[in-house]
């Protein structure tokens, strides 16, 4: 029952760093990256979609995604979408392409960024330590119904405390990767 805990926790935590990448492919670094326009929501005929599912995104260059739609009537609210967006991006459209140069990063928007990864990175810490919390609470229950000795309690709580160790430190790698790809010129 005890190691069933920790591999709740263990698995819980892995989600925890698959979300913090997936979080992190929106931050824009100085390359083009299909992915920033991920979150983007476009309205098509009443209704919100993503902005993949009424157009087709591409890379056409290290500073340059093209976005084509798939109905020539989408070209308005595509463009509209993009510069709504807080990426600060501002797209131009060529006939049924629509190109969107990537401005260089200036030294305070990467300091920005690097401060925005670090919240992120809090987040995510935050989210880790809350399965530690509800790792040991279980344990504690067991113990509070006898299922387990005080003992136990207390290697089962150093291995979901070594769990959480490892996977703070995955955190702390993943976001020193992307405060070191951010800075770069």
């Amino acid at each position: 029952m005890i190691n069933e805990i920790i591999k709740e926790a263990e698995q819980r935590m892995s989600k925890t760093i698959e979300a913090l990448h997936n979080e992190l492919k929106g931050v824009r670094t100085g390359r083009a990256n299909t992915s920033l326009l991920d979150g983007i929501m476009v309205d098509y005929y009443g209704s919100a979609s993503a902005l993949n599912q009424v157009a087709n995104v591409s890379v056409q260059d290290s500073r340059t995604l093209t976005v084509t739609p798939w109905e020539k009537t989408m070209i308005e609210p595509i463009e509209k979408a993009i510069m709504t967006s807080n990426l600060g991006l501002n797209p131009v459209s060529a006939g049924m392409v629509i190109r969107i140069p990537l401005p260089p990063l200036t030294e305070e928007r990467r300091k920005d960024l690097v401060k925005l990864v670090g919240q992120i990175a809090e987040n995510s810490k935050i989210a880790i330590r809350n399965i530690r919390r509800d790792g040991n609470t279980q344990l504690k229950n067991m113990l509070n119904d006898k299922e387990i000795t005080e003992d136990d309690l207390r290697g089962a709580e150093k291995s979901v405390q070594d769990v959480t160790d490892k996977f703070v430190q995955q955190v702390d790698d993943v976001i020193a990767d992307k405060e070191k790809e951010l800075m770069e010129i």
